[in-house]
């Protein structure tokens, strides 16, 4: 699959609205892999996305979704962050939402993807059953698991994964951990685990974690990856459907660091300090996508006040050299900046 790619560069599916058509359309045309993400949508909205950026190209494309998670969560905890968000919904002149378990849409969507035969489609928070893995095989689907560890990317081999996107500690957005443990927090940086990932199976990989330039993609390369993701870096090209808070939030000088949270969905997640993840941070159970519900109308309500101190503003450790640029030049800037790199005598 990889190996076909005219450059190796692959968009990051950001969900929420991010990876539009238009966007995934732009990357594909310029000659890398562009993803729609198929998370907190529901399975014919997905479809409709599919049908559309088929108008925009022919390329081979992908689509990503989220496997469902543990469905018990500690109820008391959720109570008392549910009580204490209860003022910052007053203030906000919203009401915290429903703490509640779902499956993202999860049979329905892999019935989409069977359906329309999506070429390439990836998974996050978990690996399918091998079952559904040889299901989407059947139908010509490249299958990709994301992984955060060597013992998921070992599960997700046996599973009869195609290839692994190797998630390392500096990517934005969501950690793509299996599980959900507090106990267990700790990620590792992403060349270090590339390496580890590399030794221990034989499938490609795809590195993702922090990578916003050329010299960054031909490091990865050189640790083993066949191909990387990019997810920050294409948050300020005009086909995002980032928020425009969230993507002047990345130029905005009072924003100075990223921080990993549970408070905005239950799940660790990297994106810009603010406000929001200082006052709660400490407070917000393990529980995804009972979280996410409960403070979905608060970010809602202060996106809509223009308030960016109270919104999940996504993002790697890279953010400050995300571009304002297409993202067709944004590729072909990639590009020439990996050429450089590997003519560079440093490689």
């Amino acid at each position: 699959m990889f190996s076909t790619l005219p450059i190796p560069i692959i968009q990051a599916p950001m969900a929420g609205g991010v990876s539009t058509p238009e966007l995934a359309a732009a990357v594909l045309n310029a000659g890398g892999l562009g993803f729609l993400a198929g998370g907190y949508t529901t399975a014919e909205a997905m479809r409709k996305e599919i049908h559309e950026l088929r108008t925009l190209t022919d390329r081979p494309f992908g689509v990503n979704v989220f496997v469902p998670g543990e469905t018990t969560v500690d109820e008391k905890a959720l109570e008392r962050y549910r009580a204490v968000l209860a003022a910052e919904a007053e203030r906000l002149g919203a009401t915290v939402g429903e703490p509640k378990w779902d499956d993202d849409d999860w049979e329905a969507k892999l019935h989409v993807l069977l359906e329309e035969r999506v070429p390439v489609v990836s998974f996050t928070f978990g690996c399918p059953d091998k079952e559904v893995i040889a299901a989407l095989q059947k139908v010509g689907s490249f299958v990709i698991v994301t992984v955060t560890s060597v013992e998921e990317a070992d599960i997700a081999t046996e599973a009869g994964a195609n290839a692994l996107c190797v998630q390392g500690a500096e990517a934005g957005g969501h950690r793509a951990s299996f599980g959900n443990d507090p106990e267990i927090d700790e990620a590792m940086e992403l060349l270090p685990l590339l390496t580890e990932v590399r030794a221990s199976v034989r499938i490609p990989l795809v590195a993702a974690g922090g990578i916003m330039d050329g010299r960054g993609i031909a490091e990865a390369l050189k640790a083993g990856a066949s191909a990387v993701q990019l997810g920050t870096a294409f948050l300020r090209c005009p086909e995002s459907g980032a928020h425009p808070l969230h993507k002047q939030a990345l130029a905005d000088p009072r924003f100075t660091e990223t921080a990993v949270t549970r408070a905005f969905t239950g799940r660790p997640a990297r994106g810009l300090a603010n406000r929001f993840m200082a006052e709660y941070s400490a407070l917000a159970p393990a529980a995804y996508p009972h979280v996410h519900h409960m403070t979905k109308p608060l970010r809602a309500a202060d996106a809509k006040a223009g308030d960016p101190e109270g919104m999940s503003l996504w993002a790697g450790k890279g953010y400050r050299m995300a571009r304002e640029l297409p993202a067709a030049e944004l590729v072909e800037e990639l590009k020439r900046e990996l050429e450089e790199a590997w003519q560079s005598s440093a490689w």
